[in-house]
């Protein structure tokens, strides 16, 4: 048994390479072989977001606080609020942020497959976010 302790693990600011805005990435947990997957609360400021990117086999976003938008190629722009749950099956191109004018936090799970969790792509333009 391992507790992860609230306050124990600090808190990161998302690389300027993958998110547009202002986003705090909290880890939740991250298992030890043979185990994969991994987890961590995102909070994006009014108008951040993802770079598009892909995980190798998939993605689940349940939704805590907040307003935002997930995206995947070639679809519409979704809303999501609090208690709604996405899933991105493994290889589906998208993106998630907030609102242009409300803050977002969703806890994103994810597994490793030969260590590599996410695929990061091109930035997310403005005219894409529909801001």
């Amino acid at each position: 048994m391992d507790i992860k302790r609230n306050g124990s693990q600090p808190s990161g600011q998302g690389p300027a390479g993958w998110f547009t805005g202002t986003v705090r990435i909290d880890p939740l947990f991250q298992a030890d072989d043979p185990a994969r997957v991994s987890g961590a609360s995102v909070t994006f400021e009014p108008g951040a977001r993802t770079a598009w990117h892909a995980h190798p086999l998939g993605q689940t976003l349940i939704v805590t606080a907040g307003c935002g938008r997930v995206q995947r190629e070639g679809g519409p722009i979704e809303p999501i609020r609090p208690g709604d749950v996405v899933w991105f099956p493994p290889g589906e191109k998208h993106w998630h942020g907030a609102s242009p004018t409300t803050a977002m936090t969703h806890i994103a799970i994810q597994e490793r497959l030969d260590g590599k969790v996410v695929d990061w792509m091109e930035m997310v333009t403005d005219e894409q976010y529909g801001g």
